[in-house]
């Protein structure tokens, strides 16, 4: 007897028994409660009957049955099989028999033996979306503080993250820019998530998104000045930001940041700390939020929030300070970039002749080591 079998004859064992409960069956419950008591698997004293139900005739509490067999427990197959031995045995089967029987006279016998129609997937994807936007809507939770605060922490760092995607194409100019400067060509060149809509905040987020596009994008430019390989720049841009992220404040609050490279330097120097902390005062300052604590309701500020309750963001400054820190970091990253340059246009001739020589010298030596050694050339012939 297969699994599917077992399962499907101890569903129907339940319903011709009476355990799906119904409006018409009254005293139902009692009724099968003593049925099992007299089978002898009476319902303990504490437990409920459906517990107790399922767990006396429900495949998936096979194992604890089985384990308790020390203490008189049966195995579920048994007690199946005992459970429908006993209700085919009895009256009520049939009374059952015989309602059927009418029934089926009765021209029902069709629906009988239909089978159950399950939704198709396209009802199931409509009913399953219509029940998730009531939800979203009920749910005052959804236009509360951590949404918007995770939202605007998603902007500031993993979308400016993908920034790192325009490094191949970089690679490939500055080899161009390398060649045509050596020649004298030229010389040293919202609104789902209930954020506020009004142009002034809508601004702020724009320059803060853009600055820290430019941001990434001169990141990978030093990266690609020093390290001119596709995989390689890729894999070191990628854990910079990496580290950054994980330093700017969000997944671990600075007061509780180890003070050694997380704190400092790591959470000063991180762009994306003055990031997500001017997209918070630009969302949070100046409004109050209704909150339930402890059963109460009480109105608290966006500072509050922003200050002691979640981030432990610095309010010692306004959001437009965070702005011009990241326009600042974006030009010394660019100056950054050009003194790379200039000293790798300095210093390279002198390395090429530095490991020429060297190896020159190491030619010299293995010559010297064997005066009389053949030459592969003339090995060869």
């Amino acid at each position: 007897m297969s699994k599917s079998e077992k399962k499907e004859g101890t569903d129907i064992t339940i319903r011709e028994m009476g355990l799906v409960p119904t409006r018409e069956s009254e005293g139902g419950e009692l009724r099968d409660l003593m049925f099992f008591s007299v089978n002898g698997f009476p319902c303990p004293t504490l437990q409920n009957p459906s517990d107790h139900f399922l767990r006396t005739t429900y495949k998936d509490f096979d194992e604890d049955i089985e384990r308790g067999g020390s203490n008189g427990k049966k195995p579920i197959e048994e007690v199946i099989d005992m459970l429908i031995n006993s209700y085919k045995s009895s009256d009520n089967f049939q009374q059952v028999l015989i309602q059927v029987a009418g029934i089926c006279e009765q021209g029902g016998g069709a629906l009988m033996e239909k089978k159950r129609s399950h939704a198709s997937f396209v009802t199931q994807c409509i009913v399953l979306t219509k029940r998730s936007f009531v939800n979203t809507y009920r749910d005052l939770g959804y236009n509360s503080v951590e949404p918007k605060c995770s939202m605007l922490m998603f902007v500031a760092s993993y979308l400016t993250f993908m920034a790192i995607s325009g490094f191949p194409s970089f690679v490939e100019d500055m080899k161009v820019f390398q060649r045509e400067r050596l020649k004298w060509l030229y010389g040293t060149a919202y609104y789902i998530t209930g954020l506020q809509n009004d142009i002034q905040h809508f601004t702020y987020y724009i320059l803060v998104l853009l600055t820290c596009m430019m941001m990434v994008e001169s990141l990978m430019m030093i990266v690609a000045s020093i390290i001119p390989n596709f995989r390689m720049g890729i894999i070191l841009g990628a854990g910079i930001q990496g580290l950054m992220i994980l330093g700017e404040g969000f997944f671990r609050k600075p007061h509780s940041m180890p003070k050694l490279f997380w704190n400092y330097p790591l959470y000063n120097i991180a762009f994306h700390k003055y990031a997500f902390q001017g997209l918070y005062k630009n969302e949070f300052e100046g409004v109050k939020f209704h909150v339930l604590e402890g059963g109460r309701r009480h109105m608290i500020t966006g500072e509050y929030i922003l200050k002691h309750k979640y981030w432990q963001v610095e309010m010692g400054y306004s959001k437009w300070v965070d702005l011009s820190i990241l326009l600042g970091m974006m030009v010394l990253y660019r100056i950054l970039f050009l003194v790379i340059i200039k000293c790798i246009e300095k210093f390279r001739p002198a390395i090429r002749a530095f490991m020429s020589s060297s190896q020159r010298k190491r030619r010299k030596q293995k010559v010297m080591v064997n005066p009389n050694a053949t030459p592969l050339h003339e090995a060869t012939i």
